[in-house]
């Protein structure tokens, strides 16, 4: 017997958008996710669900900040790196 509906999507299948989602809609998202959780009124399958995504949703927004400071890092890397020129 499984608890999950038949219609509802789970695991994987559920967060199969979250790789594409741009930092903002992930962060919105996650802290979304958060507070329906912290107000406890969700029955535990679908806490469950909640919490995989706000896992993935998480993963995500730090992939994004991951390689924003690895862009922040190159550039600043190229400027320390840079010949200097004397007008």
């Amino acid at each position: 017997m499984s608890l999950t509906p038949v219609s509802s999507p789970t695991g994987d299948d559920a967060n199969a958008d979250v790789p594409s989602l741009p930092y903002e809609q992930a962060r919105e998202e996650l802290v979304t996710v958060v507070q329906r959780l912290e107000a406890g009124q969700v029955p535990l399958e679908d806490a469950l669900s909640l919490w995989e995504r706000g896992e993935a949703l998480a993963a995500r927004c730090q992939a994004w900040l991951d390689e924003a400071r690895r862009r922040l890092d190159a550039v600043s890397q190229r400027e320390t790196n840079a010949p200097t020129t004397k007008h």
